[in-house]
């Protein structure tokens, strides 16, 4: 990977996983006994990623002690009085890094090592072809949760929004900083800037073919522990 940061965001409240996240936050939820951070952190570091920086907010105390015992490069930095949301978080782990370009985890999804190849390729695609924001992104066929709908539509690796939108975003994606050059560190979600982007087709995705776990609430939280 030439990318040598990455960024986990773990600031979220988890509100539909009450009443688990009413003491828990929800990336140390424990799925095949394992947590969704540390499972994440599996991934990152099978991709040979050094840096590693977690937001954190909701029963931060939680995150900061769990990361503690950890014998890991990272550094886990607090949004601050109030939850930054999505973009903001990122916007803030960048503040606090010289690099440029940053692999950026969702911990809800189950990762697993057979992201590793998709994510290598993805961020080749990101280079080779110099766009700023790309999304690992998949077809709704491949996820576990039925339910989700889908969040963009894909073509010639260039996402957009319609009535027909087939693919669900995974929670992985690469980003350069320059992205946010119009934005402070302040609450706000991606999906501003992605939207954006996508007004100048700049937004874009690369397909997953790995079977997509998204821990959306209690009701898939009861049926993973059945598995």
């Amino acid at each position: 990977m030439e990318i040598n940061t990455a960024l986990i965001l773990c600031a979220g409240y988890g509100k539909r996983l009450n009443p688990i996240t009413l003491n828990k936050p929800k990336p140390l939820i424990k799925i095949n006994n394992t947590t969704l951070l540390q499972n994440t952190l599996n991934l990152v570091i099978s991709l040979g990623i050094k840096n590693i920086l977690i937001n954190s907010f909701y029963l931060r105390e939680q995150i900061e002690e769990y990361v503690a015992n950890l014998n890991l490069n990272l550094k886990v930095i607090s949004d601050g009085d109030k939850i930054l949301d999505t973009g903001g978080g990122i916007l803030n782990l960048i503040y606090n890094s010289k690099q440029n370009d940053f692999l950026v985890f969702n911990p809800d999804t189950l990762w697993n090592e057979s992201y590793l190849a998709e994510i290598q390729n993805m961020e080749k695609f990101y280079f080779k072809n110099k766009v700023r924001n790309i999304l690992l992104v998949v077809e709704k066929s491949k996820s576990f949760d039925r339910r989700m709908i889908g969040d963009f539509i894909m073509k010639n690796n260039i996402l957009n929004k319609s009535f027909d939108k087939n693919f669900i975003f995974t929670g992985c994606q690469i980003l350069n900083k320059s992205i946010f050059e119009n934005y402070k560190i302040e609450s706000f979600s991606m999906n501003k800037i992605w939207e954006e982007m996508i007004s100048k087709n700049q937004l874009h995705g690369y397909k997953s073919e790995v079977k997509f776990t998204h821990l959306t609430d209690i009701e898939i939280y009861k049926k993973l522990v059945k598995i």
